[in-house]
C-alpha cells in the first residue's frame, strides 16, 4: 500500500494544477447540484416494522389524518377566572378565528367546542390544535414568527396567557453559528502554532473545508431524491471537518520532516503520502467501518447518518491523499518556517532537525518509569468519570429549552391537565367491532398502574377502527410511563376483543426505538470491534497491542458517556455548555458516539503506535521504541486532538439539543482518549508488556502485512544533499517549488 500511495503522491506532485482544478470543479458542481434540488429532511426518528410505527401508518389510512405539521396553542385564563365565562369564551373564539387566518395555517380547532372540547376540569386551561399546510420540519421561520406575534398581541388585548408548542413551533436545526466558527478559529490557531507558519495552517484548513464542502453538498443533493434525517448533514460536517484537518495535518507534518532531512520536494511528497498517507488510509478505513457498521443495526435513520458520515470520511481521505500533496507541491518549501529554510540554504547548509521540547520526552519518560502507577491512575480516573454512565436514561422526546414559549406551553399543560398529558399513549383497535372492543377494554386499561384517564373510543367513519387515548400519571420520559407501555401491550394481548390492538404515539415510538437500540448495540460492538481488531493485527503484527487499544477505548466510552450523563441528565456544570434544561439523553446518542469515537480512537492508536512499531522494526528495544515513537508522533497527535476537540466543542454552546449532547460526548471523548488513554495508559501498558507487546501467535503470522509505516520506502531512499534538494529531485524536473527563496512553482532557477 505504501508503494501505491507513494506513486499517487508523485502523480499529485507532477499534475498539481490538474488535481487542484478537478477538486474545485467537483466542489462547484456539488454547489450547483445542491442549489437545484429541494431538500427533504425529517426530524422524526422511527423504525419501520415496529408496532408503534405500523399503527401510526394505519391511523393515517383509517382516519385520513393529514400530514401537515401541528402546533398546540395553550391558553390560560387570568387567576380566579374560567375560560368558559362569556368574556373569555368570546376572546377564545376570536383567537381561534385569527389563528386560522395566519400564514401557512390550514385549520385551528376551538377548545370550547361542545363536540370536541379540549379544556381541563377547572376550565381555566385549554389548547387549540393548529394544523399547517407544510409537513413537519418545513414550517418557515416567517410562519412561526407570525404565530408568536399574533399570540403576543392577543395576550395583551385579552389578558389570557398564550403560549405555543408542538412540532410546527420547533426551530430548525442550524449550522455555522458563532460557536462553530470559533471552533474553526481555534483549530487554525493550533495549526499555526504547530506548523510555525500561517500559510501552512491556512492551507491545511482550506483543504479540509473543501472536503467537507464536497461531502455536505453531496448529502444535500441526495436529500433532493430521498428524505434524510435533519441531523445527518450536521453530523457529517462536524466529523468531516475534524478528520479532514487531522488527516491533512499528518501528511503535512511528515512532508515537513522529510524536507528538514534534506529531501527535495519531489522526493518528500511521495514519501510523505506513502508513509503518513498509509496511516491515514488505515485510520480512515477504521472510521468508515465504525460508521458503515451502523447499517447492521437495521434502523434507517442510523443507517443514513452512518453512510453519510462514512462517505464524508472517504472524501476527507481522498482530499488528504491528492489535494493536500498537490497544494504542498505548489507551496514547495514555504511550508517550513522561514528560519528553517534559511538554515538549510545558508553558508553552512545542512539538513535541519526541528528542535524538540523537553515536555513530551519528560512525559513519556515519567510514564514508562512509573508505568504501574500511571496505568492504575489512568484506569481509576476514567472509571470514576464513567460512574454516572450506569444511571444514563435515553428518550426520543426532547425537553424544550427553559424560558422558551414551548417550555412555558408544556408547563401550562402539565399544570392544567397533569404531567402525563404531554406524553399521551394512543391505542388503535383495528378490525370488525373495533369500537365495541375498545369500550370493553377501557375498564381494564383504566385499572392499570399510572393511568389517570382513558378517553371514550373514537371510531373511524367506516366503523372498522377505533382510537383510545391513555393519559399517564407520569411524564413521557419517566420509567413509569415506559413501564405503562409494556403493561398496556401485555394487557391488550389477551383483551383485544377479536381485533388487532396496537400501542402507539410519540411515547411508544420512543420506547420502541430505545429498546431496538439497546438490542442492536452488542451486535454492533461485536462486529465493529472485531473488524477493527483484525485490521490492527494486520497493521502492528501483534495481538496484545490491538487488545490494549480496544480495552482503552472501552474506558474512553465509559468516561465520555459518564461525563455527558452528569452534565446533560444531572445538570452538573450545565452553565458551561449553555444547557437550557436537564433530562434524559437522546436515544441515538450512545450508539452514535460509540461508533464515531471508536474510529477516532483507533486513529490515534494507529498514528501513535505505528511510529513505535516503526522504531521497533528498525531494531530498537521495546522500551526505546516506545520513547522514540512517542517523541515523533505525540506532538502531531496532541495537535490533532486539540483540533478535533475545538471543532466538536464548537457545536456545543449554541447547538440543537440533539447535536449538543453528541458534540459534547465526542469532545470529552477526544480529550479522554488522546491525553489519558493513548498518551498514558497505552505507553504504560506497552512498557509493562515489554517485548511481549509485539508477540504474534505462530498461526497468525501467515496473515498479510500492512506496511503503514512505509518501511520499504524509508529503507530504499536516502535524503538528498541540500544542494540537490534545490534541483527538483526525481520525477518533477526543475521546479521552483524547491527554490529556497519561495518563488512560485514554475519559475526557473
Amino acid at each position: 500500500m505504501a508503494a501505491l500511495l507513494s506513486r499517487l503522491g508523485a502523480f499529485a506532485h507532477r499534475r498539481r494544477m490538474l488535481v487542484v482544478l478537478v477538486w474545485l470543479a467537483v466542489l462547484i458542481g456539488g454547489a450547483a447540484g445542491a442549489v437545484s434540488v429541494t431538500p427533504q429532511t425529517s426530524n422524526s426518528f422511527s423504525i419501520p416494522g415496529q408496532e408503534s410505527t405500523i399503527a401510526l401508518e394505519r391511523i393515517g389510512q383509517e382516519f385520513g389524518t393529514g400530514s401537515g405539521a401541528t402546533a398546540q396553542v395553550v391558553m390560560r385564563a387570568p387567576d380566579g377566572q374560567q375560560l368558559t365565562s362569556p368574556q373569555n369564551a368570546a376572546a377564545v373564539t376570536t383567537l381561534v378565528e385569527k389563528l386560522g387566518t395566519l400564514p401557512g395555517v390550514a385549520s385551528a380547532s376551538n377548545p370550547l367546542s361542545p363536540t370536541a372540547p379540549t379544556v381541563n376540569q377547572q376550565q381555566n386551561t385549554a389548547y387549540s390544535t393548529v394544523t399547517y399546510t407544510a409537513v413537519p420540519g418545513e414550517v418557515t421561520a416567517e410562519e412561526q414568527t407570525a404565530m408568536t406575534d399574533a399570540l403576543t398581541a392577543e395576550s395583551a388585548a385579552t389578558g389570557l396567557t398564550l403560549e405555543v408548542t408542538g412540532e410546527a413551533a420547533q426551530a430548525p436545526l442550524h449550522i455555522g453559528g458563532i460557536a462553530e466558527i470559533l471552533g474553526v478559529v481555534v483549530a487554525l490557531v493550533v495549526l499555526a502554532i504547530t506548523f510555525g507558519t500561517l500559510i501552512t495552517a491556512g492551507m491545511n484548513l482550506l483543504t479540509a473545508l473543501i472536503g467537507v464542502g464536497v461531502g455536505v453538498l453531496g448529502i444535500t443533493i441526495v436529500t433532493g431524491f430521498t428524505e434524510l434525517s435533519s441531523t445527518t448533514p450536521i453530523l457529517a460536517a462536524m466529523l468531516g471537518l475534524a478528520v479532514g484537518i487531522d488527516y491533512g495535518l499528518f501528511i503535512i507534518s511528515r512532508y515537513r520532516q522529510e524536507l528538514s532531512r534534506g529531501r527535495s520536494v519531489a522526493e518528500a511528497i511521495p514519501l510523505a503520502v506513502g508513509t503518513a498517507g498509509s496511516a491515514v488510509v488505515t485510520a480512515g478505513i477504521t472510521v468508515v467501518i465504525a460508521l458503515a457498521g451502523l447499517t447492521v443495526v437495521g434502523i434507517p435513520f442510523l443507517t443514513q447518518m452512518g453512510l453519510a458520515a462514512a462517505a464524508t470520511i472517504v472524501v476527507a481521505v481522498l482530499v488528504a491523499l491528492t489535494l493536500v500533496p498537490a497544494v504542498l507541491s505548489l507551496l514547495g518549501r514555504r511550508v517550513l518556517p522561514r528560519r528553517q529554510r534559511a538554515a538549510q540554504y545558508g553558508a553552512h547548509a545542512a539538513p535541519v532537525t526541528p528542535r524538540e521540547g523537553r515536555f513530551l520526552p519528560g512525559w513519556i519518560g515519567t510514564v514508562t518509569r512509573h508505568r504501574v502507577v500511571a496505568l492504575l491512575l489512568s484506569v481509576v480516573a476514567l472509571g470514576a468519570v464513567a460512574v454516572p454512565f450506569a444511571s444514563m436514561q435515553t428518550t426520543l422526546i426532547q425537553t424544550p429549552p427553559d424560558g422558551t414559549t414551548q417550555a412555558r406551553a408544556q408547563q401550562l399543560l402539565v399544570d392544567g391537565f397533569g404531567p402525563g398529558f404531554t406524553g399521551p399513549i394512543t391505542v388503535l383497535f383495528d378490525g370488525a367491532g373495533a369500537t365495541q372492543a375498545a369500550a370493553a377494554a377501557t375498564p381494564g386499561i383504566t385499572a392499570l398502574a399510572d393511568v389517570v384517564t382513558v378517553t371514550p373510543p373514537i371510531p373511524n367513519p367506516a366503523g372498522t377502527a377505533a382510537l383510545l387515548t391513555v393519559v399517564p400519571g407520569s411524564g413521557p420520559t419517566t420509567e413509569a410511563t415506559e413501564t405503562l407501555v409494556a403493561d398496556l401491550r401485555a394487557f391488550l394481548a389477551d383483551n383485544a376483543g377479536g381485533t388487532t390492538a396496537s400501542v402507539t404515539g410519540a411515547t411508544a415510538v420512543s420506547v420502541d426505538v430505545a429498546q431496538s437500540l439497546d438490542e442492536a448495540l452488542p451486535i454492533y460492538l461485536l462486529l465493529v470491534v472485531g473488524l477493527a481488531l483484525v485490521l490492527l493485527i494486520l497493521v502492528f503484527r501483534s495481538l496484545l497491542v490491538p487488545l490494549v487499544g480496544v480495552l482503552g477505548f472501552l474506558l474512553t466510552i465509559g468516561a465520555s458517556l459518564g461525563a455527558t450523563t452528569a452534565v446533560f441528565q444531572w445538570g452538573w456544570l450545565g452553565s458551561l455548555v449553555n444547557l437550557e434544561s436537564a433530562g434524559p439523553l437522546i436515544s441515538l446518542t450512545p450508539i452514535l458516539v460509540i461508533g464515531i469515537l471508536f474510529g477516532l480512537a483507533m486513529d490515534y492508536q494507529i498514528f501513535l503506535v505505528s511510529r513505535m512499531h516503526e522504531a521497533h522494526t528498525r531494531g530498537e528495544s521495546a522500551a526505546g521504541a516506545i520513547r522514540t515513537g512517542f517523541r515523533q508522533a505525540a506532538p502531531v497527535v496532541v495537535a490533532a486532538a486539540l483540533i478535533m476537540f475545538s471543532v466538536f466543542a464548537g457545536f456545543v454552546p449554541a447547538g440543537d439539543a440533539t447535536i449538543k449532547s453528541i458534540a459534547f460526548a465526542l469532545a470529552a471523548g477526544i480529550l479522554f482518549d488522546a491525553f489519558v488513554v493513548r498518551m498514558i495508559l497505552v505507553p504504560a501498558a506497552l512498557a509493562l508488556l515489554g517485548e511481549r507487546a509485539w508477540w504474534l501467535p505462530r498461526w497468525l503470522q501467515k496473515l498479510p502485512h500492512l506496511d503503514v509505516e512505509g518501511s520499504a520506502l524509508t529503507q530504499d531512499e536516502q535524503p538528498s544533499t541540500p544542494s540537490a534538494a534545490g534541483a527538483g529531485g526525481q520525477g518533477g524536473g526543475a521546479t521552483g517549488a524547491d527554490d529556497p527563496r519561495g518563488d512560485l512553482v514554475g519559475s526557473t532557477r
